[in-house]
Formats: structure tokens, C-alpha cells, sequence
């Protein structure tokens, strides 16, 4: 019975700062050599407040993963309707692709997606902090607060999708 318990107490530390729908994740800065914003300058996890914001965590080698779900959202254009904002996160210590060639495809959707704030997490920041998915396409919506209210590693269904439009029209 002491192992069980010791057991459960461990897992319950490991995962102290992983992100929790219904919580707000840990306030995060990327900065320095660990990344920031595309444009210069230091990425702060509470800017997540103020917008319903959708963040794309991405590894670049899973890009096209949830291709249907960012098209999707681009159509609903909820920047029209309300307070809203979407974020995308590279996790660029999780490809073997060169800086130089990510930041020719970074150009390419900040063309696509203008109002898309662009930030480099070069150290897996989002990974150790709110064990993120690593190698993988996450996808997380944030209400006003800056509470998360859905997350999905990986690909998400069609009732991924609704459920992540929902919350965002039910938030706006």
C-alpha cells in the first residue's frame, strides 16, 4: 500500500505544471537563446488574456497536421466577431530542419495569417513547462482570463473541431 501511495504522489509532482483544462498553466516567459517572438523580443505566456486565443504549439515536422482546423478557422473569421487572437509556437528544438529554411516557411504564413502572432520556442520551453506534446501538432484555446479551455495533441477530429469552435463562440 506505501509503494501505491508513493507511486501516486510521484506521478501527481510530475505532472505539477502540466496544463489542465479549466486552470491557467503557469505564467511562462521565452526569451534569449530560448526563443521569443518572430518579430524580436520576449514571448510572456499572460499575454494570453484580454481574447479568446487559439495556440498552435507545433513541431515544424507537423505542420500540415491540423491543416484543416487552421483553414477552418481562418473561414470564421472571429477576429469580426469578437475578442479574439491566435498564437503560433514552433517548437524548433524538435526538427532537423536548419533555422533558415523554418524561417522562410515562418514568412510564408505570416503572409497567410497576418494578425498571427509568430513566437520560437528554441528549447522546447512549452514542452518542459506545460508538458506540451513534443514532435507533435497541439492545439489549445484560452478564454479571457487566460483559462485553458481545450487542448488536443495531435490530429483532431471533426468533433475536435466543433468542440474547439464552441467553446471559442461561446467565449467571445
Amino acid at each position: 500500500m506505501k509503494i501505491k501511495t508513493t507511486l501516486v504522489a510521484l506521478l501527481a509532482t510530475l505532472n505539477l505544471y502540466a496544463v489542465t483544462v479549466g486552470q491557467t498553466p503557469k505564467n511562462v516567459t521565452i526569451s534569449g537563446d530560448k526563443g521569443g517572438l518572430v518579430k524580436g523580443g520576449e514571448w510572456n505566456s499572460n499575454t494570453l488574456k484580454d481574447k479568446v486565443y487559439v495556440m498552435f504549439y507545433v513541431d515544424p515536422d507537423e505542420k500540415d497536421v491540423n491543416e484543416e482546423f487552421s483553414q477552418a478557422l481562418k473561414k470564421k473569421d472571429y477576429r469580426a466577431k469578437g475578442d479574439f487572437g491566435s498564437l503560433a509556437v514552433i517548437n524548433m528544438a524538435a526538427t532537423w530542419k536548419p533555422d533558415f529554411a523554418i524561417e522562410m516557411i515562418l514568412k510564408g504564413k505570416q503572409k497567410e495569417f497576418p494578425k498571427t502572432i509568430y513566437v520560437k520556442d528554441q528549447d522546447k520551453v512549452l514542452v518542459h513547462e506545460w508538458d506540451l506534446g513534443d514532435d507533435a501538432s497541439n492545439i489549445l484555446v484560452f478564454d479571457k482570463a487566460g483559462k485553458l479551455l481545450f487542448y488536443k495533441s495531435g490530429k483532431m477530429s471533426e468533433d475536435d473541431m466543433q468542440k474547439a469552435f464552441k467553446l471559442i463562440e461561446e467565449n467571445i
